[in-house]
């Protein structure tokens, strides 16, 4: 039996954030069957050994499946994952991916490791100097919040030239996906989409696909665009969370 017709024996540990709904969306974009255990990282379920046996990292998202030799392979790393459901279970219909070796196929790459080495760390900084940090730093906030509108301008730009309004060729792909949740929270990092005209464009086309509708509820409701429009409830979720991360980080110093 060929990898790309191997039966999904899918497990996937996940949480309510833009690199947990990349998983569950390119699930969903395929067809796959899967299991979904929701990891409450306020709970550090994540640091319990039974998930560092899966990721040793101790950070979601991680997936099992039953490897072609019929044994349990973990994979972690959100990119790693993509990349592994598309080689295994996108390789005749091509759904969300094209043909290896093809010129499409590395265009998917570069975009991928585009978001995995820029878009996800920056906007994710700009996220805790603005909304997470004990102390407003101005050069922090700053320094975070232009390096993301940058990569946005190197994403909007790209997307004006598009003829089909996606990242690679005439479909979406992982590359897309792999984007989609950190650009649609722009504004938790304090980034005004509209200053993106094409990339603003591309969200709402996002949207609009079943399986970004469906996996973007995965393991809770995604209700991003909701809670910035209420500036108390945005308020509110940030101290929660800036508490839990700041408790975490003081842990880990301590750790060393």
């Amino acid at each position: 039996m060929s990898s790309t017709r191997k039966t999904p024996d899918i497990n996937l540990y996940t949480s309510q954030t833009p690199n947990g709904i990349k998983i569950s969306i390119t699930l969903e974009e395929l067809g796959l069957p899967y299991t979904t255990h929701k990891i409450d990282i306020q709970k550090n379920t994540q640091k319990e050994p039974w998930f560092l046996e899966i990721n040793p990292n101790g950070r979601i998202p991680a997936l099992t499946d039953t490897f072609t030799d019929g044994k349990q392979i973990r994979l972690f790393e959100s990119g790693s994952i993509m990349q592994y459901l598309v080689e295994q279970y996108d390789q005749e219909e091509h759904k969300i991916s094209y043909a290896a070796g093809s010129r499409e196929s590395y265009e998917v790459n570069n975009w991928l490791f585009f978001l995995n080495a820029g878009v996800g760390p920056m906007q994710g900084q700009a996220n805790h100097f603005h909304r997470y940090a004990p102390e407003k730093i101005p050069y922090g906030v700053n320094r975070y919040q232009n390096e993301t509108r940058r990569l946005y301008g190197v994403l909007d730009k790209h997307l004006a030239t598009s003829t089909s309004g996606y990242l690679v060729g005439e479909k979406c792909t992982i590359a897309d996906i792999a984007h989609w949740g950190w650009v649609t929270a722009a504004g938790w990092a304090g980034v005004d989409i509209e200053e993106f005209p094409n990339l603003k464009a591309w969200d709402e086309r996002m949207l609009a696909r079943p399986g970004v509708e469906k996996g973007r509820h995965v393991p809770s409701p995604h209700r991003m665009k909701e809670m910035l429009a209420d500036k108390e409830a945005t308020e509110k979720h940030a101290a929660e969370a800036a508490k839990w991360i700041q408790r975490e980080q003081a842990k880990d110093a301590e750790r060393k």
